[in-house]
């Protein structure tokens, strides 16, 4: 990744002597904020684009600038040098808003586990753990997701840096579910960042403090050669990040700004300023569900951000270079994680979809057998991945942290899966239990099968 060139600065188009051309620009160009394919896209491409007859590839920018300028918001928030940041809503934003309007929030009608009160947390907690997973592993936690996923069901200590960054990352996604009600404060940023951060710093007192003149904060590219971004001096971050939870909950707030454009806002306010020397990205993003949350977005609970980012990095970190090589216009980043949005709720309905596929077909499996009938979800579920993995070995906690439930309720599970239809075998391991699958699991329910209709089992 490098810093993008600048654009042509407006002072040169209005140092030319011809301003006649100039104002035959400014009326006569048909160009909007966008290209004709409906892009918002910054000078370091739009510049290698065949520009409209009669101008220059600089006098297309000029004139989109222009357009952009007449739908153009300035924010209360300044970068380093005092310079205001500002924002578009161009037709491709609206559009989007539009689609997580409907998408996103509000009482969706659809026959989906995510909408049923028995099965919702399921979903819930295999999404805090992927977001939670791919939010760390952005920020170099270099833990398997397999490996990840066992610690937090298990619910065994973090063996390593990275474990310890998933498992602080799982802490706090639970922690912005306690405070979605509440306002935020300077207080509760740190605290976020505390959790985040706990057992994860070189300098351990560092969690939960912003940094200080003494520390010496860059952005700099994957080589570490060329440096990013240097954010705002270290004494004005008080001042910064009240400005920051004054404009989270609606302060002064004038003129009316839509609430996933404000949640982003949060999330490309903390990554500019880094208020911390290390979590930045995480806390930004964590903030950003926070807001996301408090404003009744409550589909983006079970939607993984940062495993979306993860496919595409260098796209997330030019979203903020192109914002900030172009005047501060934070439209590039608005674009950006629209788009990351959508494609996480549409990665959503793909994995419902997939789940209950799944155990459609686990439920045939299960037509001529005995346990027809008798399972519920979670158990159904669990079936599934033990058809998937012979001799897989399964312990009560690791099922109640899978689906949010009391040890008894998982205990029961899985003590009707082993006692009561052999799915499983109950072995004694020290002073508790684990079920084993047995390694003969599928040709059971094939047999079973086979009671009832040969025709069905395919033979």
């Amino acid at each position: 990744m490098k810093i993008p060139e600048s654009p042509p600065p407006f002072e040169k188009f209005f140092n030319q002597k011809d301003m006649t051309k100039i104002i035959s620009i400014i009326t006569n160009a048909k160009v909007g904020p966008e290209d004709i394919k409906g892009r918002y896209l910054h000078w370091e491409k739009l510049k290698h684009l065949i520009p409209p007859e009669g101008l220059t590839s600089e006098e297309y920018w000029f004139a989109t600038k222009i357009a952009r300028q007449h739908i153009s918001k300035k924010l209360s928030f300044t970068d380093k040098h005092g310079k205001p940041f500002s924002f578009c809503v161009p037709d491709s934003l609206y559009k989007e808003l539009h689609w997580l309007d409907k998408n996103a929030a509000g009482s969706i009608i659809m026959n989906q586990p995510i909408t049923n009160p028995h099965t919702r947390d399921t979903y819930l907690i295999s999404s805090l753990m992927e977001e939670s997973i791919s939010s760390s592993q952005l920020e170099g936690a270099s833990t398997t997701r397999n490996v990840a996923k066992e610690m937090l069901r298990q619910g065994r200590e973090p063996k390593d840096h990275s474990e310890k960054m998933i498992f602080n990352n799982y802490q706090a996604m639970r922690v912005i579910r306690d405070y979605k009600e509440e306002d935020l404060t300077p207080s509760l940023i740190l605290h976020l960042h505390e959790v985040l951060t706990k057992g994860t710093l070189d300098n351990p007192e560092k969690a939960g403090k912003f940094r200080d003149e003494s520390d010496d904060i860059h952005v700099v590219d994957a080589s570490k050669v060329e440096i990013l971004h240097t954010p705002p001096r270290a004494n004005e971050l008080a001042m910064r990040i009240q400005k920051l939870c004054d404009f989270a909950n609606k302060i002064h707030e004038d003129p009316f700004i839509h609430p996933v454009i404000q949640a982003i806002i949060l999330h490309f306010m903390i990554g500019y300023d880094h208020p911390f020397v290390d979590g930045n990205g995480r806390t930004a993003r964590a903030l950003f569900y926070w807001a996301m949350a408090k404003h009744g977005y409550w589909l983006m609970e079970f939607v993984s951000i940062s495993s979306i980012i993860k496919q595409a990095p260098i796209q997330y970190g030019n979203a903020y270079l192109h914002t900030e090589t172009d005047n501060n216009d934070m439209t590039y980043f608005l674009v950006h994680q629209t788009g990351v949005i959508r494609k996480g709720i549409s990665a959503l309905h793909d994995y419902l979809s997939k789940k209950s596929l799944e155990i459609e077909e686990v439920e045939k499996w299960l037509e001529n057998s005995e346990a027809k009938g008798q399972l519920n979800h979670r158990q159904l579920s669990l079936l599934k991945h033990a058809l998937k993995n012979p001799t897989f070995i399964y312990r009560i906690q690791e099922h109640q942290a899978s689906h949010a439930i009391s040890y008894q309720t998982a205990r029961t599970d899985l003590l009707k899966m082993s006692d009561d239809l052999n799915l499983l075998r109950k072995r004694k391991y020290g002073n508790s239990f684990v079920f084993v699958v047995p390694p003969d699991l599928k040709d059971k329910l094939i047999n079973g099968k086979r009671k009832g209709s040969t025709k069905e089992a395919g033979f």
